[in-house]
């Protein structure tokens, strides 16, 4: 699958520390991650990430594309809900898109943790159904 991987900068610590936890099930899939983050993912761990731009430089947005396109198949966004983000509404037109397209969003670590570990049984084969129903 592919999972993107974005945190804002009070949570990074714990996306870095959620990508050590689960390294052994994310190096499985394909990662794609907002620039900052995927950098300390890339520094703290093996996985290899793709990187797009920081967030606020538009890389939700490049995210979004890929949502966009049927190219993502789940989304990994421990959001700061206390702070205020200069970039908001990428970050919720990317949850929007999230919903139009029906792609799984986690945005806090529990949430991921639940992902993480349906990924790991298996759980998301309807990703590949769906995707498979678009290209027709």
């Amino acid at each position: 699958m592919k999972i993107a991987l974005i945190a804002h900068d009070k949570k990074k610590e714990d996306m870095i520390n959620f990508a050590i936890a689960y390294e052994y099930i994310l190096n499985e899939h394909e990662l794609f991650a907002t620039g900052t983050t995927g950098k300390l993912i890339s520094e703290a761990t093996e996985l290899s990430i793709h990187r797009f731009q920081s967030g606020p430089l538009g890389g939700d947005q490049q995210i979004g594309a890929l949502i966009a396109n049927n190219e993502m198949d789940m989304v990994i966004f421990f959001r700061d809900p206390l702070t205020a983000q200069p970039h908001e509404p990428d970050v919720t037109a990317l949850m929007r898109l999230c919903d139009v397209y029906h792609i799984p969003l986690a945005t806090n670590l529990a949430a991921a943790e639940i992902f993480i570990h349906g990924l790991e049984r298996g759980d998301f084969k309807w990703r590949e159904i769906i995707k498979a129903k678009d290209k027709k």
